[in-house]
């Protein structure tokens, strides 16, 4: 906990730091928002298998570019997951309240095009995560287990917690959850950095090679089957953390 709470510290004096440089030139802020989007995307589907490249994700997103040997699926989960970091932008930018009916449009963009039966919509069917001990609820407590969590996240808000602790315990829960019969991690990433945006923070790319990946699961599946999400808290502080240096260095 002490080392989490350090880096919190570290966090929000980079915050403060790029809060100094606010407003920032729009065309700049354009083009590395764009790059780093691109990154967030690659990333973010790359740990969840898709093997486009970070070079042909751009391609894809901004180009419209069609990759030889690459999946219909693949290219679809680039151009939703670039569509659905848009829509974030936009809530975050509004303020809107985080509730069910959000994360099932956050859901329902992810899945657009890819599963039409159960996009934006609760699994009725139980599943297993591969890999993990954690057993996901039955379908019929999925309602209930929903609510609970945006009313504890309320409570969370209220209390003052860290809005970087806030965002990661949204990411945590909700795929501990794992209301939707696919699409949960990234789900759970976009609402995460939705809830960062609206607090002024950056992006977090959680990274997908091999070695970040496998960091990743075991943080979550502590918190799953321990009850102790310490290390995942961390390592999302973390992720902001460098994203926030990141994004500084790049502003000069």
């Amino acid at each position: 906990m002490e080392r989490l709470n350090i880096i919190l510290s570290e966090t929000d004096v980079l915050k403060a730091k790029l809060a100094t440089l606010r407003p920032l030139p729009i065309e700049a802020i354009k083009k590395i928002q764009s790059a780093l989007e691109i990154e967030y995307t690659y990333e973010s589907n790359r740990i969840e298998g898709n093997t486009l490249t970070l070079q042909e994700t751009a391609l894809v997103v901004n180009e419209g570019v069609t990759i030889s040997g690459k999946s219909m699926r693949e290219h679809l989960e680039a151009i939703n997951h670039a569509e659905a970091i848009s829509f974030i932008k936009d809530i975050a930018k509004a303020d809107i309240e985080i509730n069910e009916r959000l994360i099932k449009e956050i859901h329902a963009i992810i899945l657009h095009s890819i599963d039409r039966d159960n996009a934006g919509k609760y699994r009725n069917v139980p599943v297993m995560i591969s890999g993990s001990q954690h057993m996901p609820p039955q379908p019929y407590l999925i309602e209930s287990q929903m609510e609970a969590f945006i009313i504890e996240y309320n409570k969370k808000v209220t209390d003052n917690v860290h809005p970087v602790v806030i965002a990661a315990y949204l990411h945590d829960e909700l795929v501990k959850i794992h209301p939707f019969i696919d699409g949960n991690g990234r789900t759970s990433r976009l609402l995460m950095n939705l809830y960062l945006l609206s607090k002024g923070y950056v992006v977090v790319s959680l990274k997908g090679d091999n070695d970040s990946k496998r960091a990743y699961y075991m943080a979550l599946e502590k918190s799953h089957t321990e009850n102790d999400p310490i290390d995942f808290y961390t390592l999302v502080a973390v992720n902001e953390k460098e994203a926030l240096a990141r994004y500084l260095n790049i502003l000069g």
